[in-house]
C-alpha cells in the first residue's frame, strides 16, 4: 500500500491540480511532499499527499465499500511520523488500525453513503485517520473517544463533481487526512468530543448515511481478531474501480481485431447501486466533458479499452478522451439492469457486442482484477509503482531507491521521506 501510495504521488506530481493545492498552501514545516522539494507542516503536506495519491483514481479499493483506505491513512501517517518522531513499528501499526477501521465503517450501511450523495472515502476516512494516527501516538481511551467525537464535525466530501469532472473529489483523502491529525491534536490537548459520534440520533450515520439503524454489530464483528484489511485490491487501470472487470471483458473482445466500425451496439448487465456514478446521465457517460469524468464512466472505459487495448494514465488525457473513434464506441454502449448483482460485495463485468453482420460476442467477469481473489502479484505492483515514477519523470537511480527505502520501512527506527523530497 505505501508503495503504491508513493508512486502515485510521483506520477500526479506535475498536475494542475496537484500544483493548485500546494500553491494555496502558506506555511512550510518539516513534513515530506512526495515528489516536490517544498516541506510542508503535517495538516498541508498530508492534504497534498492525500489529494496526489487521489487524483489519478489508480489507488487501492476496499472492495466492501466501496472506499479507498491508502490515499488517507499513508498521507496522514507520513505526515504525523515526521512531525513526531514515528518508528517504522509505529508507521505499521496505525497503517493497520487505521485502514481496518476506515474498512468496517462500510459495513454498517452499506451503499447508503453514496446514495446520500456523500464520498464514502472522505466520511469514513476521517475516522481512519483518527485510529491510525491516535493508535501511532497511543492515546488513551478516553482521548482516542474525544478524537472520534471531533472528527465528526470534519468529515465532509459530496460527490457532485459527478456532474463535470471538476476536481473536489481529489481534494477528500487530503481533506480527510489533515482533519483526522488535527482531531488527534485537540482530544491530545483535552478538546471533547460526543461520545455517540457514530451511533447518536445526530451522529455520523444519521448525516450521512439517512439512517438511524445501522448494523453496528456487522462493524464489529471479530474486531481485534479478524482483519479484513488485507482483502484490499490494488488497481491495474486509472479508473474507478467498478469500471475494471467492464475493461478486461472489453479488452477480450478487442483480442479479436474486429474493427470498431463493425460494431453494432454493447449491452452490459449493471449493478442498480452504480448507475448514478458511473452510467447516468447516459448521454454524459458515453460522452465525458474531460479526461477525469471520464474515469466515472463505465461506456467510456468499455470504448477505450476496446480503441487503444488499456485503460492507464495516458488513456485518460484529456484529449485522448476527444479520440472520435474512442466515443463513436462509446456511444454504443448501453445497459439493462441485474437485480441479482453482488455488487458492493463483489464487483463484476459484462460485455456484450452486437456487430452490424449480426455476430453477437460476449464477455463476463465475476471478480475484479486486483482484488483478494485475483491479486495482483508483488512483481505486478512493483513494475505499477516503477511506470507511476517514470510518468512523473523520477529519475531511474532515485525510483530504486524509493522503492528500496519503502521496503524498509517498517524496520526503520524513524520514518523520514527527506531524502525523497526534490
Amino acid at each position: 500500500m505505501v508503495l503504491d501510495i508513493a508512486g502515485i504521488c510521483i506520477a500526479a506530481r506535475a498536475q494542475p491540480y496537484v500544483h493548485a493545492a500546494l500553491a494555496a498552501i502558506d506555511p512550510d514545516g518539516p513534513c515530506t511532499v512526495l515528489g516536490h522539494a517544498r516541506k510542508l507542516g503535517v495538516e498541508g503536506a498530508a492534504f497534498i499527499n492525500g489529494i496526489a495519491a487521489h487524483g489519478e483514481d489508480f489507488d487501492d479499493t476496499y472492495e466492501g465499500g466501496p472506499v479507498h483506505a491508502g490515499v488517507v491513512i499513508v498521507p496522514a501517517l507520513l505526515a504525523a511520523a515526521e512531525r513526531h518522531g514515528f518508528s517504522g513499528e509505529d508507521f505499521l501499526r496505525g497503517l493497520a488500525i487505521g485502514t481496518e477501521v476506515m474498512c468496517r465503517l462500510c459495513s454498517v450501511a452499506p451503499t447508503k453513503v453514496h446514495k446520500a450523495g456523500f464520498h464514502p472515502t472522505a466520511v469514513f476516512g476521517v475516522m481512519g485517520a483518527v485510529a491510525g494516527v491516535g493508535a501511532a501516538l497511543r492515546l488513551t481511551e478516553g482521548q482516542l473517544v474525544d478524537a472520534f467525537g471531533i472528527a465528526g464535525s470534519m468529515a465532509s466530501g459530496i460527490i457532485e463533481y459527478l456532474a463535470d469532472g471538476s476536481w473536489t473529489k481529489r481534494m477528500h483523502p487530503g481533506w480527510a487526512a489533515q482533519s483526522g491529525y488535527r482531531a488527534v491534536r485537540l482530544a491530545r490537548e483535552g478538546f471533547k468530543g460526543p461520545r455517540t459520534v457514530f451511533e447518536g440520533s445526530h451522529g455520523l450515520f444519521h448525516g450521512f448515511a439517512n439512517t438511524a439503524a445501522g448494523d453496528f454489530d456487522a462493524m464489529m464483528a471479530g474486531f481485534g481478531a479478524t482483519w479484513i484489511w488485507p482483502t484490499i485490491a490494488f488497481k491495474p487501470y486509472a479508473c474507478g474501480t467498478m469500471c475494471h472487470p467492464y475493461i478486461d471483458c472489453a479488452r477480450e473482445f478487442g483480442k479479436l481485431g474486429i474493427d470498431p466500425a463493425a460494431i453494432a451496439g454493447i449491452e452490459c448487465e449493471a449493478a442498480e447501486g452504480v448507475l448514478h456514478r458511473l452510467w447516468e446521465p447516459l448521454d454524459q457517460k458515453r460522452s465525458p466533458p474531460n479526461g477525469y469524468a471520464a474515469k466515472f464512466s463505465v461506456p467510456y472505459a468499455i470504448a477505450v479499452a476496446i480503441v487503444r487495448g488499456d485503460a492507464g494514465l495516458r488513456e485518460y488525457d484529456d484529449v485522448i478522451v476527444e479520440d472520435p473513434t474512442i466515443l463513436a464506441v462509446a456511444s454504443k454502449v448501453s445497459y439493462v439492469v441485474d437485480p441479482h448483482n453482488p455488487y458492493p460485495r463483489q464487483f463484476t463485468g459484462h460485455v456484450r457486442v452486437r456487430l452490424v453482420d449480426g455476430k453477437v460476442h460476449e464477455f463476463r467477469q465475476g471478480y475484479f482484477k486486483g482484488g483478494v481473489d485475483h491479486p495482483l502479484s508483488d512483481e505486478d505492483l512493483t513494475r505499477k509503482f516503477q511506470a507511476n515514477c517514470a510518468y512523473g519523470g523520477l529519475a531511474k537511480d532515485d525510483t530504486q531507491g524509493l522503492l528500496a527505502h519503502v521496503h524498509a520501512l517498517f524496520d526503520s527506527p524513524a520514518v523520514d521521506f527527506a531524502p525523497f523530497a526534490r
